[in-house]
């Protein structure tokens, strides 16, 4: 696929243009809500992208802004391509928000992880495990729909195009026991063949590395290969996320990637050390020893 061009992306591009208009001409979230007879949360939900806009109410907005012509019509046709439906739709019920249209569409993808294994990067088996642990109460069907759906993520990563993928992981990830030494050996097998691929990087910050930025939890930067679509960090939790764009924030969460690149083992190190945790769960041996060293 072509990066940068499904639906998500074009109706936060949309939704950031509408909101500069609407500066341009001086007017408020109030004034257009009165001059279009609807509710000032609309507006603004329009124009954060929470919620998509009509070509009918985008080519309101833009003759209430001055805005005629050819530009009117490109943003327009912009209002009518962000209303499709990507592939992600088929399990609404399992991806809330933005997340997967911005993830499917980014050009890099930065990711830090403390505890678990990135979803991008996850076995079957490892990610039931996960799924069933952080939802105790969840019938069999719903896990195995995430399950599945999490697996519809992962193609992501075997297009003809795919992102740039780099991950940095804590050592507790190849510590923390998922579903068992079996599915652990597979798990960091996996993992380790993935980290091979000429698009994916993975690096792991040794326990001797002490204190460092990514204490602050686990997080997401999505970058994009348009300059009208800046890059995004998403902020996971379990229940929710949080997507910061302002451009100091991603300026610090960049900053702070840098850190963990810089206090990781070097890529090959890195390797080879998942490579002997897997080893380990695969041979029964205590796997408390990883090698901590880095060059």
């Amino acid at each position: 696929m072509t990066r940068g061009h499904g639906p998500t992306v074009r109706r936060r591009r949309l939704a950031g243009e509408l909101r500069r208009l609407r500066e341009a001409a001086q007017l408020t979230i109030d004034d257009v809500a009165d001059r279009l007879e609807c509710s000032a949360s609309k507006v603004s939900r329009i124009e954060t992208g929470q919620v998509g806009v009509t070509p009918r109410d985008a080519r309101d907005m833009l003759e209430l802004y001055g805005v005629t012509g050819d530009e009117q019509e490109a943003l327009v046709q912009l209002a009518r391509e962000a209303r499709k439906r990507g592939w992600w739709h088929a399990y609404n019920e399992v991806f809330t928000g933005a997340f997967v249209g911005l993830e499917a569409d980014a050009s890099s993808l930065r990711a830090y992880q403390a505890l678990l294994v990135p979803g991008l990067l996850q076995t079957e088996r490892y990610a039931r495990a996960v799924i069933r642990a952080m939802r105790p109460g969840a019938e069999e069907s719903e896990i195995e729909r995430r399950v599945a759906a999490r697996r519809a993520r992962q193609r992501l990563l075997s297009e003809e195009s795919p992102p740039e993928y780099w991950a940095v992981v804590d050592e507790a990830v190849l510590h923390r026991v998922v579903g068992g030494p079996e599915v652990m050996a597979e798990q960091l097998s996996r993992l380790a063949e993935a980290a091979r691929s000429p698009h994916v990087t993975v690096q792991v910050v040794p326990f001797g590395a002490g204190a460092h930025p990514g204490m602050e939890g686990p997080f997401l930067i999505l970058g994009f290969p348009e300059q009208a679509d800046p890059d995004v960090v998403y902020v996971d939790s379990t229940s929710s996320g949080l997507y910061l764009e302002m451009e100091s924030d991603v300026r610090r969460y960049a900053r702070m990637f840098d850190h963990l690149r810089a206090a990781a083992l070097k890529p090959d190190d890195s390797v080879d050390v998942i490579t002997g945790a897997a080893w380990r769960f695969d041979s029964g041996s205590d796997t408390s020893d990883v090698e901590r060293t880095k060059e």
